[in-house]
């Protein structure tokens, strides 16, 4: 065990393993989480090759073989709780994906929220025992995040009683879909239903790709690998062009929507239900977010304390990198942000299960806030996210450059969600769709419940620049609770401006479409400023729940540091609303300060806490026991490249080069 992080330990001031507890839900799903990491550690079927090492080819035959082995483990195993399942599964990929991952993350999740009980009957069986394995086709090349643009189309026959599904473009090709290249033999496709003359939108359909026996393409199906990307190298996203492909009435899903057999279409009771799967995945992304985050702080801040450089004071030892100022200030308050965007992650799972279950007993009346507050979350957490990776990553220095650091490997598989699942700034703009018509509600005298609440008091404020001399509200900056209710103004006033831009641009003669487009950047600033309202809240309601004092002293530090940071990056905000004066700002920025000098303190411990395991992590700068030089200096040698002492390019380039020259 390296000294240096042996010692960062021995300071700690609060039980790590308490901590660990409540990020996990408890002292009994810790136990069993190390239980089933332990497994997977043990079992001879999991070694692996380094994927650094590999080819494309090869990394994706390592993927659908663990994936494989993985399903054949857990029925072995007998676990079948969704949780321990997502941990088992986690422990075996690290930081890499799962070939099978839309198998079980879409297409499944869509048979069991949108088949009728016949299909349920007939695909279930086959999708749960992988005879059947999908992907879920929903985005084209030509089309993403706009989901009415989208191409594909499934006309009905009422004389064969079928769907005829078509490519009618080259923008309409299936594109992205995971799994669909090489690995599904079917797919639930997303196209416009068309029936008796008339277009009903998007639905979904049950697709089959390829024979079930051979694997070979359909005929009519042509499938492929879109090629190499900048990460998700193991896994084959694909492409799907339809060539009037004719699939029974039946495998239309129809839980909701529904075609008789003479084609009449009967509508679903909420337009929103058949992007329910969308919304799942958006919740679960929070969660998501928080584990890439805390990884990349784990690699960081371990590395930072056995790392040497510089010195701060001439002729003495050069210090820990975690010393310096500077890089406390770059990593602690992605720390702060890693435990709070967890507590949302544990927020949203918890409120997409309520809400489901009222959506399974036809209460529909929460899905357009779950809609929007998921949409909202899944951008907010993910663009924060992304940058702090990097942030962690430089500062590494070079050897975070290095694939040794598993910085580059956490970074190329976190970035695409900031695009897929619903591009981002589009996300931003259907929370502020949904912000605006709550505000417009609030104004017409309609009492708002749930998160957005709070704009209930809109119609009491005047919002407009404050003059110098007016006074702001009276805010201690020590007080989680006081600045709480600070992003709570923040929001209900950007929002508030939002909206009235929106009205002034309609009030100079501009369409609706236009105004809306024309306000665009306010919309997302509110949409920002209500998530990180929602972050600080949430952050600041689970400290109640926490009855250890030592534990719950460092979290709320983290707390406080993460909203101050909030406030000074976006102190225009504050300042331009009469929220918070000047000396309150610098005053944020110096308790920043103190607050950096605290957590130095417990910095180890608290990504200690998160309890990554070295294997799962696959981090030499990482490492638990900090032994970073050793290891770097194997992985080094460990390269293919060195498996020779003289490369064949001397033979093939070189000498003859030489002998020209």
């Amino acid at each position: 065990m390296n000294p240096d992080i042996l010692k960062e330990r021995k300071n700690a001031t609060f039980d790590v393993e308490k901590l660990t507890y409540i990020l996990d839900g408890g002292p009994e799903k810790t136990k069993r989480r190390r239980e089933i990491e332990s497994m997977v550690l043990s079992d001879p079927d999991f070694k692996e090759e380094n994927p650094s090492f590999l080819s494309r080819s090869e990394r994706y035959d390592q993927a659908v073989r663990k994936s494989a082995q993985m399903i054949l483990k857990l029925r072995e195993y007998g676990i079948a709780d969704p949780e321990e399942i997502y941990c088992y599964k986690n422990m075996i990929n690290g930081n890499q994906r799962e070939a099978f991952g839309l198998h079980f993350g879409m297409f499944l999740k869509t048979l069991y929220n949108q088949c009728d009980p016949e299909q349920a009957r007939k695909w279930l069986p086959l999708a749960e025992s992988c005879q059947a394995v999908g992907t879920y086709a929903q985005t084209e090349m030509g089309h993403g995040t706009h989901l009415r643009g989208l191409e594909t189309t499934a006309t009905y026959d009422p004389a064969t009683q079928e769907f005829v599904l078509n490519s009618p473009t080259i923008s309409s090709i299936k594109w992205w879909p995971g799994g669909l290249g090489k690995t599904s033999n079917h797919a639930i496709v997303l196209a416009q239903l068309y029936t008796q003359g008339n277009c009903h939108g998007l639905h979904a359909f049950i697709t089959p790709l390829r024979d079930m026996k051979t694997h070979v393409p359909l005929p009519g199906i042509v499938v492929g690998d879109i090629g190499p990307k900048f990460g998700f190298n193991e896994v084959d996203n694909g492409y799907l062009k339809l060539e009037n492909i004719r699939i029974p009435r039946e495998n239309m899903l129809m839980k909701y929507a529904k075609v008789e057999p003479d084609g009449t279409y009967l509508k679903p009771p909420s337009a929103k239900l058949t992007y329910g799967t969308m919304v799942f995945i958006r919740s679960m992304i929070v969660g998501e977010s928080a584990r890439a985050l805390s990884k990349a702080c784990t690699i960081a801040i371990r590395y930072s304390s056995v790392r040497h450089q510089s010195e701060i004071r001439p002729g003495e030892p050069e210090p820990q990198i975690l010393d310096y100022q500077t890089q406390q200030y770059k990593l602690f308050p992605l720390l702060a942000m890693a435990y709070a965007f967890h507590f949302v992650g544990q927020y949203m799972k918890e409120t997409y299960l309520r809400i489901s279950g009222d959506i399974n007993e036809g209460d529909f009346s929460q899905l357009p806030e779950l809609h929007a507050l998921s949409a909202g979350l899944k951008a907010f957490t993910t663009w924060e996210t992304n940058a702090g990776i990097e942030v962690c990553r430089m500062s590494c220095g070079g050897h975070g450059y290095s694939c040794s650091s598993a910085l580059p490997d956490i970074y190329v598989q976190f970035t695409p969600t900031c695009t897929y699942e619903g591009e981002n700034t589009v996300m931003m703009l259907q929370t502020a769709r949904y912000l605006v018509k709550s505000y417009r509600q609030a104004k017409a005298g309609q009492q708002l419940s749930g998160i957005v609440s709070y704009l209930n008091d809109a119609q009491h404020r005047v919002v407009q620049p404050q003059p110098v001399a007016a006074r702001p509200t009276v805010v201690d900056i020590n007080d989680l609770a006081s600045l709480v209710e600070v992003y709570k103004l923040r929001a209900a006033i950007l929002v508030e401006l939002a909206a009235k831009s929106i009205q002034q641009e309609l009030q100079r003669r501009k369409s609706q479409e236009d105004a809306w487009n024309n306000s665009a950047i306010d919309l997302v600033r509110a949409s920002d400023a209500h998530c990180h309202y929602v972050v600080v809240k949430l952050f600041t309601d689970k400290l109640r729940d926490i009855g250890d004092t030592g534990v719950h002293s460092v979290l709320s530090s983290l707390a406080l540091l993460y909203a101050l940071q909030g406030i000074t990056r976006n102190s225009g905000d504050f300042l331009q609303a009469g929220l918070l004066s000047v000396p309150q700002v610098l005053q944020s920025s110096v308790r920043i300060k103190e607050l950096l000098s605290q957590l130095r303190l417990n910095a180890v411990a608290l990504v200690d806490a998160f309890d990554h395991n070295d294997k799962k992590l696959n981090s030499v700068l990482g490492r638990y026991d900090g032994n970073v030089y050793e290891n770097l200096f194997e992985w080094a040698r460990s390269s293919p490249l060195n498996a020779t002492e003289v490369h064949e390019s001397f033979h093939k380039y070189l000498k003859p080069l030489r002998a020209k020259l």
